[in-house]
């Protein structure tokens, strides 16, 4: 079977599933994800040989620290998978929930029935825990999925797939709701973002070359994020230990993720109280530093910040840092070269605050708290199937309700129009 065939026969499996999963209840939605948890945890030795060989082959291709670590599978990942799983086992089931019904004067009833968006494929890189994700998050919103991880990942996201085929087994779901694409021809993405008889909606997840090609060669419509250039605006109002401390958690804590500090400001009159002890600290971690002329006034050993450092995503230990002269400056800076993801300020003045939530235009914005919370999981969400810079549909942290629509109900008592 070649790659174009094999792709529509997964197609026309998950549609078909689509429509059963569409009707399963709560409960037998549940007792998957449980039994998913389970094999997972059963399966954490199978887990990490498979992790291990695909660590290896990337290692022998030169993958960067990076990649490595997003591509690891850990102990503590693993927990993680299983806390997220068990988490989206005990959120609300949002299918068929039924809102703003109200009479209309014709005396029929009119308001809005929640309903699964359908197939969603999901496109991904590197990172071998978004097959759990999206498998729970399609699976508890009543979608049936096609899930597609990058080769470098192949090996671990197999094993996963498996625990998964047997969560589904145990509920006596069709293996067919969620399908793990095997074949690692390329030709497999480009099928897949143009079968809009068997897809409804693509999420990609990965870099920025993967999802702009997606975006321009789907016919499928496409739930996505290009980059995640986030910033975190220290105010002239900042509580100087909150600051550094959020300061360093939002460009340390991890920095292959899109939810990574790229980009630091500084309003002018607090500059001098924290800038050297934040240098200090950046570059006891390896950090390296480039910033404006303002920033190497202060910091005169870093290298000087470009036009392009403003607008990069470094996904690495490096940060760029610009000195403000006000907190409007601050969001005029985050909206020209932001994208749209994540931005955060450091301040006691609760009225820069509520300005700062209201003007920056990103799809997650924060008060005194790092970037790095900006996470399905972290949002209570259980996980989430990727990060929205959209504005149609869904924005920020796509998470169960996400992966739903509605449709119009409409309740008559034999009603005719005249």
């Amino acid at each position: 079977m070649n790659t174009q065939a094999y792709m529509i026969d997964l197609g026309q499996k998950a549609r078909h599933a689509s429509r059963l999963i569409a009707k399963a209840d709560t409960q037998q939605k549940n007792k998957a994800l449980f039994a998913m948890a389970k094999a997972i945890d059963e399966a954490r030795a199978e887990l990490m040989s498979a992790n291990e060989k695909d660590l290896m082959a990337g290692r022998e291709k030169g993958l960067d620290a990076a990649m490595l670590d997003r591509l690891a599978l850990t102990p503590a990942r693993i927990d993680g998978m299983i806390e997220g799983l068990n988490q989206v086992a005990a959120l609300p089931d949002p299918i068929g929930g039924i809102t703003g019904m109200n009479y209309r004067p014709s005396g029929i009833q009119v308001g809005k029935m929640r309903v699964p968006l359908g197939v969603i494929g999901i496109i991904y890189e590197s990172r071998p825990n978004v097959t759990v994700e999206a498998a729970s998050l399609c699976l508890k919103s009543g979608n049936a999925a096609i899930l597609r991880g990058g080769s470098e990942s192949v090996n671990s996201n197999l094993a996963i797939a498996r625990c998964v085929r047997q969560g589904l087994e145990v509920a006596g779901l069709p293996l067919e709701v969620i399908q793990v694409v095997e074949t690692p021809d390329r030709e497999a993405v480009g099928h897949l973002i143009t079968m809009p008889e068997y897809v409804d909606v693509i999420v990609p997840r990965g870099g920025k070359g993967l999802i702009e090609r997606i975006a321009n060669e789907a016919r499928v419509p496409v739930i996505k994020h290009l980059d995640g250039i986030c910033h975190v605006y220290i105010d002239k109002a900042a509580d100087k230990i909150k600051a550094i401390n959020i300061a360093i958690n939002a460009k340390t804590h991890r920095y292959g993720t899109c939810n990574t500090m790229e980009t630091l400001l500084v309003h002018e009159s607090i500059a001098s109280e924290v800038l050297s002890e934040l240098a200090e600290r950046y570059q006891a971690t390896g950090v390296e530093l480039r910033g404006c002329s303002r920033t190497l006034n202060h910091l005169p050993g870093i290298l000087p910040a470009t036009e392009e450092d403003w607008a990069t995503e470094y996904l690495a230990p490096v940060l760029a840092i610009r000195i403000v002269a006000s907190m409007d400056e601050a969001i005029a800076h985050i909206n020209l070269y932001g994208s749209h993801h994540t931005d955060a300020i450091i301040t006691e003045n609760y009225t820069d605050a509520r300005a700062f939530l209201r003007d920056v235009d990103s799809s997650s914005v924060m008060v005194n708290a790092s970037t790095r919370f900006a996470d399905g999981f972290e949002y209570g969400l259980g996980a989430e199937i990727g990060i929205s810079t959209d504005k149609i549909h869904a924005r920020g942290p796509v998470g169960l309700e996400g992966l739903t629509s509605e449709k119009y109900i409409v309740l008559g008592d034999g009603q005719v129009r005249v």
